[in-house]
């Protein structure tokens, strides 16, 4: 049976993917976080690796306090750079694939047009440079890794804009949202599902015992683009919420961590590459509550 093991598993995306596995009975699944392994610390990660075996490496552990990490960049590069290389360096010694997640931070935001996997990244923030330095890691240390870049991420679980909105409107008349920092909201239960469409390929192609050319870097958000107040917007609109909702832009909204003005992913290669379809993130907005 093939072992896929999920770090950060408590985190949105950790819980998202739990929440599908029912779907995938030919697989044995762990879901661990920090409390149980800190993928920080090398001989431990390398020794749990050691005693499970895993065939897959899902890293979903992540430091992603954007502006916390503008005064905490050692703890930032601790988890985001230096937890990522253990991972690639165990993975290595067990021939694991390692499938790790990281974010459109790594851009700074002034491109006009979708962002490529060619495009150069120039992070702005702490947090944006950390997840790039994982990045730069996991390649210099073990060539099969699997790195998806993705975006303003949201789900049922954790903490999240779409749930952060829905908690505001129970108690103010009036919301203030930026509208000029433009991007793609991503539905964590579509990243977990594109997530096991890899590891079904790639399980696929090593049964047929066909050559696997997918290893890199990938993009993947829902389809289309919007500003956070549109975003908000939707999330009214879909659950019929009466909001006094005002744009507002970056310049009157400050924040210790830059941000991307522009930071939409071109998800060409993920699509063409693994035959995929992606879904607009307009009909993928729902209420947390009635799940």
């Amino acid at each position: 049976m093939t072992k896929v093991l999920v770090t950060g598993g408590k985190g949105q995306l950790g819980k998202s993917i739990e929440s599908i596995i029912n779907q995938y009975s030919d697989f044995e699944f762990r879901f661990i976080d920090v409390d149980e392994l800190d993928i920080c610390d090398a001989e431990k990660t390398e020794q749990y690796f050691n005693d499970y075996k895993p065939d897959f490496c899902i890293n979903t552990a992540a430091y992603t306090a954007v502006d916390i990490a503008e005064t905490q960049k050692e703890k930032a590069f601790l988890v985001n750079a230096i937890g990522p290389k253990n991972l690639a360096l165990a993975c290595s010694k067990l021939n694991t694939i390692l499938i790790h997640i990281s974010t459109d931070f790594v851009f700074d935001g002034f491109k006009k047009a979708p962002y490529t996997e060619d495009d150069a990244p120039n992070p702005i923030s702490v947090y944006g440079a950390s997840k790039l330095e994982g990045e730069k890691n996991i390649q210099a240390e073990w060539p099969k890794h699997i790195i998806i870049r993705t975006s303003w991420l949201y789900s049922p679980y954790g903490n999240n804009f779409v749930k952060t909105m829905l908690r505001l409107a129970e108690t103010r008349p009036e919301l203030s949202v930026v509208n000029d920092q433009i991007g793609t909201p991503t539905n964590a239960l579509d990243l977990a599902e594109a997530i096991m469409h890899i590891i079904l390929k790639h399980v696929l192609y090593e049964r047929k015992k066909q050559a696997i050319e997918f290893y890199g870097i990938y993009h993947f958000s829902n389809e289309g683009q919007c500003s956070w107040f549109d975003f908000a917007k939707k999330i009214f609109e879909i659950n019929n919420i009466k909001i006094n909702l005002q744009p507002i832009s970056t310049s009157n909204y400050l924040t210790p961590a830059k941000r991307p003005i522009y930071s939409v992913l071109n998800k060409s290669k993920f699509k063409e590459k693994f035959n995929y379809e992606v879904d607009k993130w307009e009909d993928k907005i729902f209420n947390p509550k009635n799940l």
